[in-house]
């Protein structure tokens, strides 16, 4: 990934690690289905999913990150399917990291 002060914005940290949409146009067409563009770098891509997976696995405490489960558990409550709902959270984590990272703080749960 390299120094995290070449990405201005979380948007172009997301686009590098493909957790970006891919929007499907043609005209006056708009797809209803999108999907993450998979365009960035599949190892951080991988990385962030396999944290994510565990991060919201529950424990005999309840989960390790209940931030991060709660946003989970709330796109499975919309419908999402389970690899859906953990792709979103991957995102959550990144954004969640950039801005640890532009803060120089460490991570509070609220």
């Amino acid at each position: 990934m390299g120094d995290i002060k070449r990405f201005p914005s979380v948007k172009q940290l997301a686009a590098f690690a493909g957790l970006d949409s891919a929007g499907h146009e043609s005209g006056t067409f708009k797809s209803k289905k999108n999907r993450i563009s998979k365009r960035g770098s599949r190892y951080l891509r991988t990385a962030l999913y396999q944290a994510t997976v565990a991060a919201i696995s529950k424990q005999i405490h309840g989960p390790r990150n209940s931030t991060l489960f709660q946003f989970y558990q709330q796109k499975r409550d919309e419908g999402k399917p389970a690899k859906v709902a953990i792709v979103a959270a991957s995102h959550k984590l990144l954004r969640i990291i950039f801005g640890m990272w532009n803060s120089g703080s460490a991570f509070q749960a609220h």
